[in-house]
């Protein structure tokens, strides 16, 4: 295998592994705590997550000239394709566009969409959907949300509309259930500009859009419930994805379930997969990887990079237990830079 072939396989593992990550965060927080608190966190995720994201993308995507209404449901569908998740358009009028995602659901994949609240659904429609016109300086501008996940209706699907009138906040976010979709049509799907978003490029648009949801995520779970709450539920979430996901990510880079130098590897290539550096250093009866780079808490403050890599480390922890022959794995880190000491479980 060639080195950008293994470098692929290593994004696409990265991919995976954070968008389980956060799965399984979300479940442990609706399992542990009432639906309210789950919107909360999901409306502070998704407002966080479109302040940063939402019209620093408008050129890169092309969209800056269109109707408000027909450039956000635009975006919508070529920002979540990006990041592997389904979802259509469906053009009305310049003042009306509809986005309609598709089965399997990427926030709720398999069998965790039975296990998510309609909490989840109300917070990031609140926190990104409603929040498009305040953006873009167009009080007009609203969504309508005309069928739910959660509720056994058709999924997700509704419509941005541009009104004759400025809205009242409470109106900026509406519900017209009963309302279908114009008919699809393939030659209308917006597509990325195909000289600037080559393969390697869409694989880590992938992995960077899970990523960016644990890191933003974990931060602004600490705002509702408080830094011990997250880091007790937050770390148990990622050591059971870690013992969980070993196996598939080890079979997608190509690595074993075996000795020490097998699971040095394993993590020195899930690390480079991040686009971090990983250096692996066998001192014989335990071996270090020296890493840095950092993706995960890259420009994140002080305060939140700390607890971000100490729950994301849980991840890691876990793979090594999964394994046959259980390893022990602790962590130094110093700025940008740490240490890994790998070692054969007691």
């Amino acid at each position: 295998m060639s080195t950008s072939e293994q470098s692929v396989l290593n994004i696409q593992a990265q991919a995976q592994l954070h968008h389980a990550f956060l799965l399984g965060l979300q479940l442990m927080v609706s399992t542990n705590h009432d639906n309210e608190i789950v919107r909360q966190w999901m409306f502070k995720l998704f407002r966080r997550q479109h302040l940063d994201k939402f019209l620093s993308s408008f050129d890169k995507l092309g969209l800056s000239d269109l109707p408000h209404a027909v450039a956000c449901a635009r975006y919508h569908v070529l920002s979540n394709n990006m990041g592997g998740v389904g979802v259509e358009y469906m053009y009305e009028s310049d003042n009306k566009a509809w986005v309609r995602f598709r089965y399997p659901r990427w926030m709720y994949h398999g069998p965790t969409i039975c296990g998510v609240p309609i909490g989840v659904s109300r917070g990031f429609l609140e926190g990104w959907y409603a929040h498009n016109g305040v953006s873009l300086n167009n009080p007009r501008l609203g969504y309508v949300c005309v069928s739910e996940d959660m509720t056994g209706e058709f999924g997700l699907c509704g419509y941005f509309k541009e009104y004759d009138r400025d809205l009242e906040e409470h109106e900026r976010l509406q519900f017209a259930k009963g309302e279908l979709p114009p008919e699809f049509k393939v030659h209308e799907q917006p597509q990325v500009p195909q000289d600037e978003w080559d393969s390697a490029r869409l694989e880590k648009a992938n992995r960077n859009y899970a990523m960016n949801y644990i890191r933003n995520g974990i931060s602004e779970l600490k705002s509702v419930i408080g830094e011990d709450r997250t880091r007790e539920l937050a770390s148990r979430a990622a050591r059971l994805i870690g013992l969980q996901y070993f196996s598939e990510t080890a079979a997608t880079i190509g690595a074993k379930d075996g000795n020490l130098e097998q699971a040095a590897e394993f993590l020195a290539q899930m690390f480079r997969g991040m686009g971090d550096t990983a250096i692996v250093h066998n001192l014989g009866r335990s071996i270090e990887l020296h890493h840095s780079g950092f993706r995960v808490i890259r420009d994140l403050p002080d305060s939140e990079a700390a607890l971000v890599f100490d729950i994301w480390s849980e991840l890691w922890v876990g793979m090594m237990f999964s394994q046959r022959e259980m390893k022990h794995l602790e962590v130094v880190r110093r700025g940008t830079q740490a240490t890994w000491i790998l070692s054969k479980k007691a």
